[in-house]
Order: structure tokens, then sequence, then C-alpha cells
């Protein structure tokens, strides 16, 4: 039991439990949010950042989480534990549990599976069971393995209740004892010492405990709790015993309400399966009404009822695509396997494509832009952060002063300690002798310590919180005092902490100040440039943090990512269910997407972001690595576990970093928008090559009856009256085309610099084109063919003689499967031509291997019948260069398939048709212009990520500036308000992306004007050409190896500046209709470089 404990204010234990009861029944419907402490023996001036006081007042009210009218408890009696337990149920987090056998039967009546069934069901209507067979294999494969990532997405909850310590000491009956922590009740007396685990929300009775929350915060350091805070469940007591009462259990505790959080929003069905349903539904309801067309024309005027359905369901189960999804699968499997190389590792195969899309990126501070190491400062930027109070004193005195102020032989006792025994140099401590030592407790709050010196001296030295070590100076010191307190005051306007430390001459002499050491948790060395090869690939980064807002604000100058932090304070609140409000992207939306980032939040607040960037149709990423992280990693589109996550937190995620920092998120997004691309050329071929041999039999079937060109007296079976193809010759030209491509997963690519959008109708545009010249081609190969007995035919006239139906079959076989397989060497190089992007070795074999089989296949057909059809090798006979002239012809028509491709594209480009310039520029997934209706951020979304890239290029040659030496004050100020210009200007841009400045409009606020323009905003550019000129006209004088260092610095500006203006003219032209399509043009080939 705790010495420090109150008993003369003690409750009685009824009132205690029903007091913690009808919070807990308050509870029940609200948030939950821990309350802000201060860090470990720093805990009364300004909670603990040096800020002067300042951050005590933020820290009262609600959120403190201390209980002014707060009674302790004195224990329970067993009975009033077993009727709290039965009214509030066991401190455990509770499950929604959907039996595994139901989460299977779901995979195979999703909607997709279902046409998998219809095409099984078909194959044994004809009785080709071998095709059933496959078919039935295919979709249980791929149940199996949406069980297993169903499945998996439940262990989240099981490592968060895997994480709970079991056991608990309580007051029952007047006595202490251990039993099961799920059998606590609000109302209970708990005993809460060093190591322990907290076992439920509990409000502390009195004395001070330090406990470890970073699990449930993201803080770094332990806090200090006194008499009323609030200490959660899943934190950890790391230093002090006290006792405390039990205030909320099981789901309504802080950490049950992070539980609930993880099991919303978990039944959504995924993009890409939404894009694949989509392109999935277009081409069988396509299939649908021409095989049906087919068969009614068939059964009305050529054959009888059965025949004719065995035609249609033929024809119907090779048209429809069954293998799009396999082969997107296994793109995205060989892609999961790229991603492992750089240290991510896929647990849900479609985030791979929602990161590819993605274009915000939420991401949490301490540990993974910071190192989530608190280490002591020496300089930043140009202000000393070591302040100095005695004559000839610097940083590595004040430092030495510290050590010598705590235990430095032996292991360090807590957060401070480890920050300055870690930073001293501990050989040099070894010549002072330590003769006695005062720890940290509750009532100094400071240590200290009597020193000998080598030469004798006894003297004492204290470090501790500024305003304790103050409390130890005499009125004589007013200057320093005076002075210790504006530097703590500017340093936590800033979210810098400072430790002071003191020394006496003599044992019994006067305390006097020698210094402060301040300290942050710095940022890794490689998140600024992260950041802005986030922003040059179109990902907009935002910090969202548990530390404090001034914390929060430093970190994210530092980093570039601007000072517009704000408070959650704003947001409501998730409903009992933990469900988000359904208009929370409608009002709060516009000032998520604004701000820089968010400080002092908690799960709820994380999750609320997301949803809210979710639901205007941002594609989200989220980062973390804690409890508190793990509801938002959920319900991001993309839930990334950085390194050293927490179970739960690596289970609620997609993909999980094995390496520290964001930087490899940066080569993960290189890596998916690749795989994005080989996929996207995948679906365009497979669109074009369905439509291509649907379409060819559709008009063969109803045009072209081979019993029409039979050539009387011609010694062979009479021909068919309408033309079709043997079904293994149909499955054969899917399973060696589609089964070969699954190479393409290996193919070269162009990656996006811009985040992937599907643009279905101009992929739907381009593979009609594509499937209409192939298909046009085989109907001309048919045509020609059938006719080749007419002696005034084209056969005839060029020497090639007439041909049997075996080699007329035969022929139309090899040339399908050619042509097939060349399209997708037109299909994936997009608007370029098929030679602009090299094709991958693996891809070029395995197109080899296909069509080598298939010509030699139609070259030797044995002669004979399939499925009651004549057929023959193309080899056999008088003639046997058939084959080739196929493949020359095939060649021939691919040239004029790819010219028709590029020309197809550079028309939509040149009208912005089906928005195929400017889709991909506005930032939201769901939107292909700023005008979309249902989505008002469009407008906004467009130049977002351009114009922070421009900011944080200015901020970072502004300071490099200020680094260089040589320059005088007036000429940096000038080439700074150049710079300064240009970036009002940028914002001024930004903020009227979809159309041009209208004569006599008032410009946007604090943005420079052009006079003569009628006050419309220039462009940046302007203000970087002007600012690069003043800045040569100031380095004219100057040494060429300093000339060398500046005239670069504007050099990535200027291009950022470029890059934004390019991407809002291309609305500016399209906003201006079809005659501005000339200038649109001729910003065609920035805009390409701009996405590209």
């Amino acid at each position: 039991m705790s010495d420090t404990q109150d008993r003369g204010t003690a409750a009685p234990a009824d009132t205690a439990a029903a007091q913690a009861a009808g919070r807990n029944e308050q509870r029940a419907g609200e948030n939950v949010r821990p309350g802000v402490a201060a860090p470990a023996g720093m805990e009364e001036h300004g909670g603990g950042y040096g800020a002067g006081g300042d951050f005590d007042n933020d820290n009262e009210g609600e959120d403190s989480g201390k209980r002014k009218d707060f009674v302790p408890s004195e224990g329970l009696t067993s009975q009033e534990a077993h009727d709290l337990l039965h009214k509030w149920g066991r401190n455990e987090l509770e499950e929604k549990v959907t039996p595994s056998w139901l989460i299977y039967l779901r995979q195979l009546t999703a909607p997709m599976p279902i046409m998998i069934w219809l095409a099984a069901i078909i194959e044994a209507a004809i009785e080709n069971w071998a095709d059933m067979g496959i078919l039935l294999g295919i979709q249980f494969v791929n149940a199996t393995l949406g069980w297993y990532e169903t499945t998996k997405a439940g262990n989240a909850v099981a490592a968060l209740k895997a994480s709970l310590k079991p056991q608990a000491t309580a007051k029952r009956d007047g006595k202490w004892v251990t039993l099961d922590a799920a059998l606590l009740v609000p109302g209970d007396l708990v005993l809460l010492g060093s190591g322990a685990s907290v076992p439920a929300d509990c409000v502390v009775n009195s004395g001070t405990i330090d406990v470890d929350q970073s699990a449930l915060t993201g803080e770094s350091l332990p806090v200090t709790m006194n008499a009323g805070d609030s200490a959660k469940m899943g934190s950890t007591v790391v230093r002090g015993e006290t006792e405390a009462t039990v205030e909320f259990t099981g789901r309504n505790t802080f950490f049950g309400k992070t539980a609930n959080l993880l099991q919303q929003g978990g039944n959504e069905m995924g993009h890409l399966q939404k894009i694949l349903l989509t392109i999935m539904a277009v081409l069988v309801v396509t299939s649908f009404v021409l095989c049906i067309t087919a068969f009614g024309y068939l059964l009305g005027k050529h054959t009888g009822f059965r025949e004719a359905l065995s035609f249609t369901v033929v024809l119907l189960v090779a048209s429809i695509p069954i293998a799009i999804e396999i082969v997107c699968t296994t793109t995205l499997a060989l892609g999961s396997r790229q991603l492992s190389a750089h240290g991510a590792i896929v647990t849900r195969l479609a985030a791979i494509e929602d990161m590819a899309g993605m274009n915000m990126l939420c991401s949490d501070k301490t540990g993974t832009l910071t190192l989530n190491k608190m280490v002591i400062q020496a300089r930043a930027g140009e202000c000393d952060e070591c302040p100095t109070y005695l004559p000839g004193v610097d940083r590595d005195q004040v430092l030495t002063t510290a050590a010598l102020a705590a235990k430095w032989r032996e292991p360090p006792r807590d957060a401070l300690d480890t920050l300055v025994l870690g930073s001293a140099d501990l050989t040099q401590l070894d010549r002072y002798q330590q003769m006695e030592y005062m720890p940290f407790d509750a009532r100094t709050k400071r240590t200290e310590s009597t020193i000998k010196a080598p030469d004798g001296r006894v003297f004492k030295v204290t470090k501790g919180a500024p305003h304790v070590i103050l409390a130890l100076l005499d009125a004589s010191q007013s200057d320093i005092m005076a002075a210790v307190e504006a530097h703590v005051r500017a340093l936590g306007q800033r979210g810098i902490r400072a430790l002071a430390t003191a020394r006496t001459d003599t044992v019994d002499g006067p305390w006097r100040m020698v210094g402060l050491l301040t300290f942050l948790d710095p940022p890794r060395p490689d998140t600024k440039r992260t950041i802005e090869r986030a922003l040059e690939f179109g990902v907009d980064v935002k910090m969202i943090t548990g530390d404090h807002l001034l914390i929060a604000k430093e970190t994210s100058r530092v980093l570039g990512l601007g000072t517009n932090i704000q408070e959650p304070a704003h947001l409501p609140m998730v409903d009992a269910e933990g469900k988000a409000p359904k208009d929370l992207g409608k009002k709060y939306g516009k000032i998520i997407m604004e701000a820089d980032g968010f400080a002092q939040v908690y799960p709820e607040h994380k999750y609320l972001i997301v949803e809210a960037l979710r639901q205007n149709g941002f594609a989200v990423g989220m980062t973390g690595d804690g409890v508190n992280d793990a509801p938002a990693l959920k319900r991001a589109d993309v839930g990334v576990a950085v390194q050293g996550a927490t179970d739960a937190a690596r289970a609620a995620a997609d993909i999980v970093l094995t390496q520290p920092g964001l930087s490899t998120i940066i080569e993960a997004i290189i890596v998916a928008r690749s795989i994005f691309q080989r996929m996207q050329n995948f679906i365009n071929y497979r669109i074009a090559a369905t439509l291509q041999l649907l379409t060819f039999f559709f008009i063969a079937v109803l045009t072209f009856p081979p019993s029409k060109y039979m050539p009387a007296g011609l010694n062979e079976e009479p021909w068919p009256s309408y033309f079709r193809m043997p079904v293994l010759m149909l499955m054969l030209i899917t399973l060696l085309n589609d089964g070969t491509l699954i190479s393409i997963g290996y193919d070269n690519v162009q990656p996006s610099h811009m985040p992937e959008k599907w643009n279905l109708p101009a992929l739907f545009t381009t593979s009609i084109v594509l499937g209409l010249v192939a298909c046009g081609s085989s109907l001309l190969l048919l045509w020609a063919a059938l006719d080749s007995w007419n002696p005034s035919g084209i056969f005839q006239k060029w020497g090639l003689g007439g041909m049997p139906y075996g080699k007329i079959t035969t022929m139309i076989y090899l040339k399908v499967s050619v042509s097939d397989f060349l399209t997708l060497f037109s299909a994936r190089t997009h608007d370029g031509f098929f030679w602009s992007v090299r094709p991958s070795p693996i891809l070029l074999c395995a197109a080899l291997v296909a069509l080598s089989l298939s010509t030699a296949l139609a070259t030797a057909w044995p002669t004979g019948h399939l499925d009651h059809q004549p057929v023959e090798g193309l080899a056999y006979g008088d003639y046997t260069l058939m084959p080739l002239w196929i493949w020359i012809y095939c060649v021939f028509w691919w040239f004029v398939q790819d010219a028709l491709k590029v020309a197809a594209y550079r028309v939509m480009r040149k009208y912005n048709i089906w928005h195929i310039n400017t889709h991909q520029l506005v930032n939201l997934r769901e939107a292909t212009s700023p005008e979309e209706p249902g989505r008002p951020l469009a407008a906004a979304s467009v130049g977002l990520t351009e114009t922070k890239l421009l900011q944080h290029r200015i901020t970072n040659a502004v300071g490099a500036l200020e680094r260089v030496s040589g320059l005088s004050p007036g000429q940096i100020a000038r080439v700074s308000q150049g710079l300064a210009l240009a970036r009002t200007s940028a914002i001024a841009r930004r903020s009227r992306p979809s159309r041009p400045a209208t004569p006599g409009e008032a410009p946007v606020a604090g943005a420079p004007t052009d006079l003569e323009a009628g006050g419309a905003a220039l462009p940046p550019e302007v203000y970087i050409q002007e600012t690069a000129g003043a800045l040569r006209e100031a380095v004219e004088g100057l040494t060429p190896e300093v000339r060398a260092e500046i005239e670069p610095l504007l050099v990535p500006v200027a291009s950022a500046a470029q890059h934004l203006d390019t991407v809002t003219r291309a609305f500016e032209g399209a906003d201006r209709g079809a005659p501005a399509a000339a200038e649109a043009v001729q910003h065609g080939p920035q805009l390409q470089r701009a996405v590209r």
C-alpha cells in the first residue's frame, strides 16, 4: 500500500462505486479521451514543455484528465463486486465475431464469384467437365485466399486482447488480493506499482506516479500523474506506487473504445474489386446481349435449339474474361515481392492498387517522422539552444553539471537521466567523487548531488524543471531569473522542453544558475527530403500526433510541412458503436484538407480525420505504430504499420514496414504505381481482346455463312451454315495468351508522378479502337479465305489458291491468336507507339513461347474433326507458306492498329475528351474535374501538392541563402522578399484552378497583383524570374565558389513554379472550351511531364 494514501478523505466503498458507476454509464455513449499530463519530472511547469507556465491553462478543463469532485474508494465487498460485474460486464474487450464458415460462404457468393459460378454451370450444361473443373478450382482457390485475408483483419482485436495484462491487485472485503483483471469493476480500489500495467481506467487517489503512455498517445516520455489524474488501461507505471480507483472498465475504457473503432468499416468492397466488377459487368452485359442475339438468329434460320445453344454457350464462356481477376491478383502478388525487397510487407494485396492512387498520407509523428528518441539540442538554425548564465560556461559544462546530478556509475533511473547520461562524456565524470545523492521525488521535483572535485573542493549540483531550480536562487539574482524565464518562454512558444541545472561554489553556498539543456525528439535525417519527394509524387503529407500543439508546430516547421497545425476540439464524436457521422466529410473535409497536421489527437480523432478525407474522395494512407493508431490504420485505404509497431497496429495495417522512417513508403509508392500500370495495361488488352473475339464471331455468324461461299463441285463435305471455331481452339487461345500474360507482372513501365486513377471511359475508348481494328482485320481475312475459290477473289489473284474449310478454321485460329497477343504490345504503351517503352525480357520470352506454340499448332494440326468441324494444318497440301503470310498480315494490321490508337489518344487530348488531360490533376480519386458533382473539394484539390511543393522549396532556398556567407542583409532581404511574393502568388494561383481571373475581380487577400492586368494575380514564376535576376546581381562581386553555391538554389524553385503554372493553365484552357484546344495542346508535353 502507498505510504502517501490519505485515509482521512477516503469515501465509503459504496459511494465511490456509485460515483464510478455513474461516470461509467455516462461514458457508455461518449468518447474516451486520455488526459494531457506532464512529462515525468517536469510536471508543474508548462506541462513540462518549458513554456513559462502557459501550458497549464491548456491542460485544464475536460481534457486535463483530473477529477476535481473525485472521492477515492476504500475497496469493495465481494457482493458489491459481483453485482457491479453483472451490471457492467467483464473488464475485457468485446468482439463482434462472424463465424469462419459464414466468411467463407460470403467469398463464394460475392458478385465476381457468381459470374464464375454461371460460367461453371454453362460448362456443365454442355458437358465440358474439364473446363468446369478448372473453373471450380479457380473459384475455391480465390475463396480460400479471400477468407484468409478477411479473417486476418480480425487479428487486430485479438492482438489488443493479448496485450492486456490479466492480473491486478485489488482490495476486496478489506484485504489486498491478486485477481483476474477481467473481474475488476468500477469502484474497485487497485494498487498501481512500478512495472505494473494499468488494468483499467483508474483515477489516482493520491501521491505521484510516472506512467508510460507511449502505446496510447505516442508521447515519448513518461507522464507524471498526481491525485485526480486518470491513468488509462494499457499504459504502464514506470516509477512510484499509489492506490487508484477504477473508473471505467471493458468497452467504456479508452482502450475499449479503440477496439470498438477497429470493428468499424471493415466490410466495404475494395476499390480494385469495384473497378474489376464494373469492367466485368460491362463486358458480361455486352456478351449476353450479343450472344443472345446470335442465339436467336441461329435458332430462327440455321440450326436446331441444341446446336444453337451449344455455340452460344461456348462463345459466352470464351468472351467472359474470367482470367482478369487471376492475372490481376498474380500481378499484385509479384508486386508484393518487389515491395518486400524495399522493406514493405504487404498483408492485403489490393492495398497495392490503393497505394498507387494514394493522394493523402496522414503520418504519425513519434517514431515515424521523428526518431522517437529525446536528444539534447546544441543549435537549431541560428539560435543558441543551450543558454548559459555563468561566465565561461559552455554547453558541455552544462551537460557535465546535469550528469553530476545523477548516479552516472549506475544504470539511468528515468528518461531524463537516460537523456543526460547518454549525451555526456562519462569518462570525464570519473574525476569527480559523488559524496551524497538525493533522487527525484514528488516533493522536491529535482535531483541533487554533493560532489568533491579533483582539487578537493566540495560543492552541490542539481537538475530539474526550470521553475523548480529558479526557486532555489536568492533575490540578488533577479536579472538571471528574468533571463531564464524569458528563455523558457521563448522555447515554450516553439514547443521545446528545457531542463535547468544549477550549482553552488561551496557546500553551504548560494545556488547559481548554470544553464538550460533543451531537448526534442528530432526528425529523422531523411524525413524532410522524404516529404518533398512525396509532394513531387502528388501525395500530401499531414502530421497527426498525440503530442502537444507547440511541439507539433515546431516539428512541422523544421520538416517544412507548414505550421497550420490544428487541434481536434472542433471535430465531432463517434457514437456509442464507434461509427462516424455520415456528414463528417461535408462539414469538416475542407478544414482537414487545408490543415498541415493535427496535434493532441486521440484514436477517435485519427479515425475521424481519415474518415472525413475518405468521404470527400481522397485515397488516404495512414502510418502508425501504437494501439492509438490501430483504428485509423484499419479505416484508411492504405494502413501502414511502421518499423517496431505493436501487434495491434501490425494486425490492423495493410502494409508493414521493416525499415525505419517514411522513405520506404516513397519507394513503395513508386513500385505500387508501376504495378498499377501493369494491371492497367493488361486490363486495356483484356477488354480489347474480349471485344475482338466477341464482335468477330457475332458479325461472322450474321454476315458470313460459309455454305454460301462453298464452290459447286468441291470435293469436301458441306460447309456449315455459320462460322464457328472448335471449343478446344478457343480454350487454347485463352490458355496460351492469358496464361503467359502473367509475365506482364515483370514488364517495364513508366510510373506516374501523380496518384493513379482509373479513367474507365478513356480506357474503354482505347480498347474499343484496338479491338475493332483487330476484329475488322479478322473479318477481312475470313471473307477473303471463304471467297478464295472465286476466280476473281484476292487469294486467286495473289496466287494463293483456294482454301479447304478445315484450313480456313485453322487460319482464323492463328490470326486471332497472333493479333490477340500483338494487341498487348499496343495496349501497354497507351498514348505512345508500341516501341516507346521497351518490353521486359520476361514478357518477350512469354510472347515468344505463346506465339510459337500457336503457330506450330496451326501449322501442323492433324487433319480431322473437332466438334463436328473439319480442321487441317496450314502446312499440309501443295502450298505451305500460309503461316508466314498470316504473320505478315497480322504485323501489318498491328502497325495500323497502333497508329489508330495513337490518333485516338491525340483526338481525346486535343479536345480533353473524358477529361483525359486533367482528370489525374484533380487530386481526388473519385473525381475527374473540378466541378465534379458531389465532390465539393475537387476544385480545391487541384494544385494542392504543387503549391505545397513550391512553398517547401522556397523555404529550403531561403534557409540555404541565410547560411551562405558573402551576401549582405539587404541582398538577402531582397531575395527573400521575392521568394515570399512567389509563395503568396502560388497560394493565389491555386485558389482559382478551374477558371481564369475576370477583369476587375478582387484578388485573393495577400496576393501580389499586376495593376495593368486588372488585378489578376501574377503567376509565381514571374517572381521567381525576378528573384533569380536579383540574386545574380547580388553575387556578381562574389567568388566563383560562392556563386556556384548560390546559383543552383533557385533551380528546384523555378521547376516547381513552372509545374504549378502548367497545372493551372490546363484547367483554364479546359474551361474556355474547344476554342482553347490549341493552347492546351501547346502545353501538352509539359502536362505529360507533370504527370509522368
